[in-house]
């Protein structure tokens, strides 16, 4: 007995020691905020103060040294995210990771973004102050990787440190272009539902943009389970382990329209969430620039924006820049492909995936004259007929250093224009507003035609050439507005006005975000921070009620029980709004779901309908389809010698969804709020580990907001009437011109992606209220409070 206890007190003994050595060594981890360190490459003593958000504050004598010192700042706070975005393009996450990654590096190592980067990097101008200032920030990263501390992570999964070069840039900003692309997550579902069920059955779809009623003002062949590649490129997107970008608010507002005479910007980009979040703050000056920016991990230049003298940020065009092409292998060759001049080869890349623990994989890639044939690289469509992907970003010239490096450092605005028209892709709705009254909204982006007639929804055909782009557009013809008569802009990922008569083909969202800005903006002219802070956090959906008199609709003919009755009763009153104590949205996303679960799932089957649920048509389809009482859709196609109604669908669906939500939540209708099914947790990649969850995950938090309302915290539609946020306003930013110093900016968690950082989840609980923080300006005040951190040049 004696003996036992004995070994029982050395293993509890030994289990402390481990825990105190780990707690100790992450403490160890924390990032300086304070102190000297002396910094390979720079000229000058660089000044760093962090505020009380551990913003970093940069004064440099030059350019370049502001640079090296961002580069070190960055990677100190987020040198594991930054790691993970350089190696998703080039499949490299399964080096770390294992096999279980080996899915998402199969499809990226195949696509042609690391090809496509090495090409553009080839053609750099070695002496263009973008490049030079890219070398700086990277030799900054680098000097972290050789001084500072390891992060936790990479001790945890033993990840051995590598230099980071340009490439590493270029790569994340293609990865970035990617994730921005929805074609295909939807082209090649509509595909196999025109083949199995007719072009009838897309008509409720409005792939001919007739939904998008609310427009951002200018100034057939044998059935193929296409939809395999729409389900697994959107699987591999959302088991990613950083996030893909999903849409955005903007609207910049006229000095006409504001209570101070001066432009009011307000920009919230809509990105997966994740932990860290995807936006670091900087803010560096010298002598001759300064600039308050938010930066992706791993690149030099910030993509949302702001100093004294101009503001601008994005949100996604939406525009179609990808197309899928079925080729057609020679009968006696496999390694031909057909084209209009006879069959070609196929152009073959070789690329070796190293998998942690185990054997490496040998991935061999068919490339035709559209692009990579995805049979190779995703499950699902082994046998069957080659399908290339043509993709905008890998075939067009790459300038996105150039292009980010412009819209950070313009001059003014005919500057910051130039430099928008150097992106190619991704499709971005860049927004502007300057000190002098300017507003404007460009759409970037290379945008093409095809012959007409040609659908770009579905899989083209590959071998005649009648299917292949017709006429790229000159930038002039790009969707934009520069002051308008309206004196406001704004972007919420909806469908731009034509412009020749040429409603450019894309995969935009519904009117709803769009028509509620549009509703709030028009009639006031009085704007200030305030104002439009509550605008930005604002819950209310325009379209919803709309929608729900039609449901209501059918059910006023039907016998209801006493909850039935009372949940219609809460509706009747609702105005759209999603707080956390509402009752109505509960009652709406379930009656939402069940209705398209029992109007859509038995044509498309389980998974196909699983996919559907996350595309932009689905989001599209609601308000339109369910008005349309002869849509095909209605009948279920299970049951036999008998036509299923309108009212039908809808009356099953809410009182199965009354049922639901009895056993999920109680029969006291008033207990169904808001908060208790949505919810938000910011994932890291090792929170998935149970034991590791409670030290890296931040939440789980009850959050207002919802799909395509202002504040859109979106989520999946499940069986389990649990309503978990995937992603949503990655920052909200509000900048005005007449008190620029006290503009406001507010981020999902924190500044810092280390766990033991004070910064890594401190600005929560201020994002899930609505709330902000300064993006301080004011020299005095960032002095009076902040910590110094001090870089001398390595030799002093």
């Amino acid at each position: 007995m004696n003996k036992i206890k004995k070994i029982g007190l050395v293993f509890l003994f030994l289990t402390l020691l481990l825990v105190l050595l780990g707690v100790g060594y992450a403490f160890y981890t924390k990032p300086q905020y304070e102190g000297q360190i002396a910094l390979q490459n720079i000229k000058k003593e660089t000044t760093v103060y962090f505020d009380e958000f551990g913003v970093p504050h940069i004064y440099a004598a030059t350019s370049h040294d502001a640079m090296e010192a961002l580069g070190y700042l960055h990677a100190q706070d987020r040198l594991w995210q930054m790691e993970l975005m350089r190696r998703i393009a080039p499949g490299r996450l399964s080096e770390i990771f294992g096999s279980v990654a080996l899915k998402n590096d199969t499809f990226f190592a195949g696509i042609g973004i690391e090809e496509a980067s090495a090409k553009a990097i080839a053609h750099l101008d070695k002496n263009s102050p973008s490049y030079q200032l890219t070398m700086a920030y990277l030799d900054g990263i680098n000097h972290y990787l050789d001084q500072g501390k390891t992060p936790i992570e990479f001790t945890l999964l033993g990840i051995k440190k590598e230099k980071f070069t340009i490439k590493d840039v270029y790569n994340i900003f293609g990865y970035m272009s990617f994730s921005f692309a929805m074609a295909q997550k939807s082209d090649p579902l509509l595909t196999d539902i025109r083949n199995k069920w007719g072009m009838e059955y897309l008509k409720d779809f409005g792939i001919d943009s007739s939904f998008n009623t609310t427009r951002i003002k200018n100034a057939s062949e044998n059935p193929t389970e296409y939809a395999a590649i729409a389900k697994s490129v959107a699987a591999l997107l959302d088991q990613s382990p950083t996030p893909p970008f999903v849409g955005s608010n903007s609207w910049v507002i006229a000095p006409q329209k504001t209570k101070n005479g001066k432009v009011i910007f307000a920009n919230d980009p809509h990105i997966g969430f994740s932990q860290p979040g995807t936006w670091y703050e900087a803010h560096l000056v010298t002598p001759d620039f300064e600039l308050y920016g938010c930066y992706l991990a791993g690149t030099p230049f910030p993509l949302l924006g702001h100093n004294r003298e101009y503001a601008y940020g994005l949100t996604m065009f939406e525009n179609d820049d990808i197309d899928f092409y079925k080729e057609q292998n020679n009968p006696i060759n496999s390694n031909q492909y057909k084209t209009p001049n006879g069959f070609n080869n196929y152009e073959t890349r070789t690329k070796i995936i190293k998998v942690k623990d185990t054997l490496d994989v040998v991935l061999k890639v068919k490339i035709s004259r559209h692009g990579p044939v995805m049979n190779d690289l995703i499950a699902g469509l082994k046998g069957q007929n080659p399908v290339a992907m043509s993709w905008i970003y890998t075939q067009q010239p790459i300038q996105i250093l150039d292009a980010v490096y412009t819209l950070s450092h313009a001059k003014n605005k005919a500057d910051f224009h130039k430099g928008a028209s150097l992106i190619a892709a991704p499709g971005l709705n860049v927004m502007y507003g300057d000190a002098k009254g300017n507003v404007a909204w460009w759409a970037t982006g290379k945008l093409y035609k095809h012959r007409k007639g040609v659908n770009p929804n579905f899989v083209l055909d590959g071998a005649s050439g009648k299917d292949d782009i017709a006429e790229y557009l000159p930038f002039s013809k790009n969707p934009s507005a520069v002051n308008p008569a309206w004196n406001y802009v704004y972007s919420a990922n909806n469908q731009p006005e034509a412009i020749d008569g040429f409603l450019y083909p894309g995969y935009y969202l519904p009117e709803d975000r769009a028509k509620r800005i549009n509703q709030l903006l028009a009639p006031k002219s009085n704007w200030d921070k305030e104002s439009v802070s509550k605008m930005i956090f604002d819950n209310t959906s325009a379209v919803a009620p709309e929608v729900v008199k039609i449901l209501i609709g059918s059910v006023e003919n039907t016998t209801l029980s006493t909850t039935e009755k009372e949940a219609v009763a809460v509706l009747k009153i609702w105005n759209g709004s999603h707080n956390l104590e509402d009752v109505a949205p509960t009652i709406y996303n379930k009656w939402i779901y069940l209705y398209l679960k029992k109007t859509f799932e038995d044509e498309l089957g389980t998974d196909n309908f699983k996919q559907f649920l996350g595309t932009h048509i689905m989001k599209q389809i609601v308000a339109k389809q369910m008005a349309n009482e002869s849509s095909l859709w209605w009948d279920n196609t299970t049951t036999k010698n008998q036509i299923e109604t309108r009212n039908q669908i809808l009356s099953q669906a809410f009182k199965e969804g009354v049922f639901a939500l009895e056993k999920q939540l109680g029969t006291t209708v008033s207990d169904w709020t808001w908060d208790k099914v949505h919810h938000v947790e910011h994932q890291h990649p090792l929170g998935k580990v149970a034991l590791l969850k409670p030290f890296f995950n931040v939440g789980p938090f009850p959050v207002s907001g919802s799909n395509e309302v202002i504040n859109n915290l979106f989520f999946d539609y499940t069986n389990d009437g649990n309503y978990l946020v995937k992603g949503g306003p990655s920052t909200r930013r509000i900048i005005d011109f007449s008190d620029i110093e006290n503009s406001w900016s507010i981020l999902p968690t924190g500044q810092s992606g280390n766990p033991m950082s004070s910064h890594y989840d401190d600005q929560a609980k201020l994002y899930n209220t609505g709330k902000f923080r300064k993006m301080k300006l004011n020299k005095a005040e960032i002095v009076a409070t902040s910590t110094k951190l001090v870089f001398v040049p390595l030799d002093n």
